[in-house]
Parts: structure tokens; C-alpha cells; sequence
């Protein structure tokens, strides 16, 4: 057999030339030696780092969440206007209420409640003067139980969003809820909601209910002594009473703190309003240049033009009918 078909044989055999020759002659290889790899473990400091950007994220999201949260539902007022608050889902009684678009509003109305709740809603930026909101804060923190005076911004967010009574919470909460509010929609929106919002008697909200419950008359119609005397029923309305034949209660048994304001409001307002440049230039601080009347071919559902049939219910159970 010739070295060829041998080397061929053996190899099929799975022998190697090296392991023909003499032990004598063989090439030892030694074994290569392997080391075990060992990941590097990251310095203390690195996991301290990655641990706190971490927890980092995740506070900056269980704070922001909120806020996001809080202006989606404040920029969805720009033009939804839900039919209850929470004022009036705290309320015990029946609610008489409906909707009335600001283009249907008396700007007499409009004109006295700016004069008599915020002559400042359309010259400043926020919902509020921080210098009138600190002090307000010094004044409450020295026990001073009566401090009021809110804004239109943060009279409207306390009736969407909060509770009745004072406490140093719900201001704080007012106080931002008014500012991304004030922020968020145009002057004329937060009037538009305040009056339909507000609250002008026992169970009786909104501009629409009230001008028929009063006056028997639709909010683009309100007289201007009407309109200054409604705006002096804001500040307390749980107290006020509809007289029988018509108009505000003033009588002798009436809450008298009630009808002061009432009384106030009617005597002091119209020099409020003069100083102002009159009503048109009172509503023209918000950026409104039109009346009422100038929408006189716009009037449909949402004009208030006939009484509400919930106002007409209250006056039969009220014996005003």
C-alpha cells in the first residue's frame, strides 16, 4: 500500500499522521487554557444613577398626569357646556336651569355683573391679581373667617368643580383651576358659562331660569335696573325670595344681608358702570362691541325665548300660579 492510500485509510479511520509516528516523535500541543468571561459589573455610582432617573420618570409622570388630565377638561369647555355643575349636584332641591348663549344675554347684564363681580375680568392676564390673592391669604391666616371677594374666574371654577364654604384648600384649588381657566378660553367664554352657571336663588341657576323666574321676561330683555339688582343677588342666593307679583322680595322679613346687596347693587352700580364708559364700553372690556338686539334673527333653542318649562313648574309649586 503506498503512503497515499494510507494516509487516505487512516484518515477515513479518523487517525492522523501524528498518531502513526513513535510517541518519541509526536508534537504535543498543549491545551489552550480559557478563561471564563465575567461581565463587568457597572460601578455603583452607574446603578445609583440608572435607579434615580428611573424613579425620576416615574414621579414627573404620576405629577404631570393630572395636569395634562385637569387641561383637557378645562380646554373641553371652549365649547361643550354640561347641564349640571357640581354646585348643583350638591344641591338637596330641584334644579331649575338652561342653557342661554351669550349673544341672547342683555348687555345691561352683562355690564352689572362685571361692575359688581370683576371690573378687572377683561384688563388683566390670569384669573386673578396675586397681590389680592396674598392678601386675601394673610387675612384668612389672621382668622378672618369672611374673606370672599373671588373673581368672575374663580367664583365659575368653584361652581363647576368645587363645594360651597371656605377653607384654605379649595381657595388653593380655585386659584389654579381659575388660571388654566383664564388661560385656556377667551373672557367672553367665562362669562358665558359664569351666567349660566351662577347660582341666583334656592335651586335656581343661570341667567335663563332667572330672568323669567323674576321678571317674567327673557334674558335679551332684562332692564337695566333688573340687570343691577340680579347682580346683587350673587353674592348670597340661598336667601332670596321672589316677591308675588314679581321682581326680588324686599320686604320686611326677608334676609335683610340679602337685600342689602341686593339694594347696593341697584343704588351703586350704575356709577360703577358710568365710570366705566357706560355698558357699552363696560362690555366692550372683554371685546364685546355688539348688542343683544343686533341677534335678533339668531334666536332659536338657545336664546331663552320662551319661559323654560322647569321655571314654569317652580312658580305653580312656589303658588305663583
Amino acid at each position: 500500500m503506498d503512503t497515499a492510500n494510507t494516509t487516505a485509510f487512516d484518515r477515513s479511520r479518523g487517525l492522523s499522521l501524528d498518531d502513526l509516528l513513535p510517541e518519541s516523535q509526536r508534537v504535543h500541543t498543549p491545551e489552550p487554557e480559557y478563561e471564563i468571561y465575567e461581565p463587568e459589573q457597572p460601578p455603583a455610582t452607574r446603578r445609583y444613577r440608572s435607579r434615580w432617573r428611573r424613579w425620576t420618570m416615574y414621579v414627573a409622570f404620576v405629577m404631570l398626569t393630572p395636569l395634562v388630565l385637569s387641561e383637557m377638561v378645562t380646554l373641553s369647555y371652549r365649547w361643550f357646556t354640561p347641564p349640571r355643575t357640581s354646585f348643583m349636584l350638591q344641591d338637596e332641591g330641584p334644579i331649575v336651569y338652561q342653557y342661554v348663549d351669550l349673544d341672547h344675554i342683555s348687555r345691561y347684564m352683562i355690564a352689572a355683573v362685571i361692575a359688581h363681580e370683576d371690573q378687572r375680568l377683561g384688563m388683566r392676564a390670569g384669573g386673578f391679581e396675586i397681590s389680592d390673592l396674598t392678601s386675601k391669604a394673610r387675612e384668612y391666616m389672621d382668622g378672618d373667617a369672611g374673606v370672599g371677594g373671588s373673581t368672575i374666574p374663580q367664583q365659575l371654577v368653584k361652581n363647576i368643580f368645587l363645594w360651597p364654604g371656605r377653607s384654605a384648600i379649595r381657595k388653593g384649588l380655585e386659584a389654579v383651576m381659575a388660571t388654566e381657566f383664564s388661560y385656556s378660553m377667551s373672557d367672553q367664554r367665562i362669562l358665558e358659562l359664569y351666567l349660566n352657571y351662577a347660582q341666583f336663588g334656592p335651586g335656581l341657576y343661570g341667567l335663563c331660569a332667572a330672568s323669567w323666574y323674576y321678571f317674567n321676561t327673557p334674558p335679551w330683555f332684562m332692564s337695566e335696573y333688573n340687570a343691577n339688582q340680579l347682580s346683587g343677588v350673587l353674592p348670597r342666593p340661598a336667601y332670596i325670595e321672589r316677591a308675588a307679583d314679581g321682581g326680588i322680595y324686599l320686604g320686611p322679613d326677608a334676609d335683610q344681608l340679602a337685600v342689602e346687596k341686593v339694594d347696593i347693587a341697584a343704588r351703586f352700580n350704575p356709577g360703577s358702570i358710568a365710570a366705566l364708559g357706560g355698558w357699552e364700553g363696560t362690555v366692550a372690556t372683554v371685546g364685546i362691541t355688539d348688542s343683544a338686539l343686533d341677534h335678533a334673527e339668531e334666536r332659536g333653542g338657545d336664546s331663552c325665548s320662551t319661559m323654560p318649562d322647569s321655571v314654569d313648574e317652580r312658580l305653580k309649586a312656589d303658588g305663583f300660579r
